[in-house]
């Protein structure tokens, strides 16, 4: 069986030659793969675990310009993450949504009139306003005082968007997709070398243990945490300094406060941290920031961060919390360019796209980025590479919705749903709306009872769904369903999700 194995590991495909290998299947990789296949070119990306599977997962689920970055005279960074974020309010208002931040004001923290300043700059900076005004608000007695220390009596009120961000990842490698893109989960780039005008690339398919081959005429390094490891296996490339990599943790919690407004806390140490809604039972706090140096594909919240983030909610929150009331925990690793920052907290967000000069064939290698600005990255990285490829069609995604983002008010949408599907349960016919938004259909076919959706593995996760999930968006496990198409991973018990794992097995091999 070795031996048989060991023969298999060294059989070779051959891909068609592509314009453009991109790896890394996170927001920056998918959205450069939706940009590039929309203007014409050849785009294979490969992915060496599940799409989203990493960093891109472990945000604070929010598209925001950064209020904290104005500290840091980051200003380009904040106004083209307002623009952005008012653009993608419009191309996925399924799951990009408004929220509110309170910003309770304490003695000790940051000046009223700092506070005051930021956010008046903060709600110019993008341009015309797509959301309300900031403003300052007594809190004893508001709504957005709801949970608040009683002592804490002035804050600021101002809006943000939050999102799914795994879904927004798969979002745009499905339109990537739908637009002549050919997307490779669980596919390593072992390595790649330049061949005449091409590069020349080994590919591990981990399914198969094949290996595969592709030609290509420029490659994407946008394998966040791995994009230093990832130059060190690509032949002929000049030195690059490398990332900062720095962990981000977040916990969850059983809610801690009414109302659907989120709380922005002012730490001792200058640090802020988010406090916000989260899957209508729950409270997501984070996140922190500390060096990171070990394995980037299994980072984990530690005691300490743990606690720290316990702290900060209760100096300010009138329910405590403690490490054991977290019922989920997450990290996340952020590949940032180095600065030279002393402090991990300080280091720039703002992306860096570095082209090696070695010659034709070119490599793209992007540093940092946020989930926010991620399609503006995408369009900056194809103009660096338009001078060395085919002839492209111009910039476009600016405009165009993402797959089941073509709703024009949200709300009337999923009267409509809850209508036309009408035996669903309230919240399990609004996640759906949220997660497909126009494309629901496509998920619910044509039932028109529950029992029409198949097995219901808790959660209102159903066999159609799963489906769904394995045969349209690149599912191959429970995790991936659970954790990153879906949310559902904190709503359902062990039971489901070895019924879950089973059903997608045998999804797998007979479907």
């Amino acid at each position: 069986m070795e031996g048989a194995m060991d023969q298999n590991h060294h059989r070779r495909d051959t891909f068609a030659p592509v314009d453009l290998l991109i790896v890394g299947g996170g927001i920056n990789g998918a959205g450069i793969a939706r940009d590039a296949a929309g203007r014409g070119l050849g785009v294979l990306l490969v992915e060496q675990d599940d799409l989203a599977a990493h960093t891109s997962s472990a945000s604070t689920k929010l598209i925001h310009g950064g209020l904290r970055y104005l500290e840091q005279y980051a200003f380009r960074l904040v106004r083209e993450s307002l623009v952005e974020r008012k653009r993608l309010l419009r191309l996925a208002p399924h799951i990009v949504r408004p929220i509110e931040f309170v910003l309770p004001h304490r003695k000790g923290g940051r000046p009223a009139w700092m506070i005051r300043l930021g956010l008046f700059l903060y709600d110019h900076a993008g341009g015309r306003k797509a959301l309300p005004a900031s403003f300052g608000i007594g809190l004893p007695g508001s709504r957005h005082g709801a949970g608040l220390d009683p002592a804490i009596t002035r804050g600021f009120v101002y809006s943000d968007c939050r999102v799914d961000d795994s879904r927004l990842v798969i979002l745009n490698a499905l339109d990537a997709a739908e637009r002549g893109a050919e997307i490779r989960t669980r596919t390593r780039l072992i390595a790649a070398r330049r061949d005449g005008g091409l590069w020349l690339a080994t590919l591990l398919d981990h399914a198969s243990g094949r290996e595969k081959t592709v030609q290509a005429r420029a490659i994407v390094n946008a394998a966040g945490p791995w994009v230093g490891t990832l130059l060190g296996r690509i032949e002929g490339t000049g030195p690059a300094r490398p990332p900062r990599l720095v962990k981000g943790s977040h916990i969850v919690v059983p809610r801690l406060f009414e109302g659907e407004h989120a709380y922005i806390l002012q730490n001792p140490d200058g640090r802020v941290v988010f406090a916000i809604p989260y899957e209508g039972a729950f409270t997501l706090i984070g996140t922190t920031d500390s060096a990171w140096t070990g394995d980037p594909s299994s980072p984990a919240a530690d005691a300490e961060e743990i606690a720290y983030l316990c702290d900060s909610v209760n100096r300010y929150l009138t329910r405590p919390t403690t490490p054991a009331d977290v019922v989920h925990s997450y990290s996340g690793i952020r590949s940032l360019y180095d600065d030279g920052s002393d402090r991990p907290s300080q280091v720039t967000r703002d992306y860096v796209l570095s082209l090696d000069g070695g010659g034709a064939p070119q490599l793209l290698s992007v540093f940092g980025g946020k989930i926010t600005t991620y399609r503006r990255l995408a369009e900056q990285a194809l103009d660096k590479l338009a001078p060395f490829l085919a002839p492209m069609s111009g910039r476009w995604t600016a405009a165009k919705p993402l797959p089941g983002g073509d709703i024009a008010d949200v709300d009337s949408f999923i009267a409509d749903v809850r209508r036309r599907w009408s035996f669903l349960p309230e919240t399990t016919a609004v996640r759906l709306a949220h997660a497909y938004g126009s494309r629901i259909d496509d998920v619910m076919g044509e039932a028109r009872c529950l029992a029409g959706l198949g097995e219901d593995f808790g959660g209102g996760l159903t066999a159609r769904e799963v489906d769904y999930l394995v045969s349209r968006e690149w599912a191959r496990t429970a995790e991936d369903i659970l954790w990153r198409r879906t949310k559902l991973g904190l709503h359902v018990g062990p039971d489901s999700v070895a019924r879950l794992a089973a059903y997608v097995a045998g999804e797998r091999i007979h479907g």
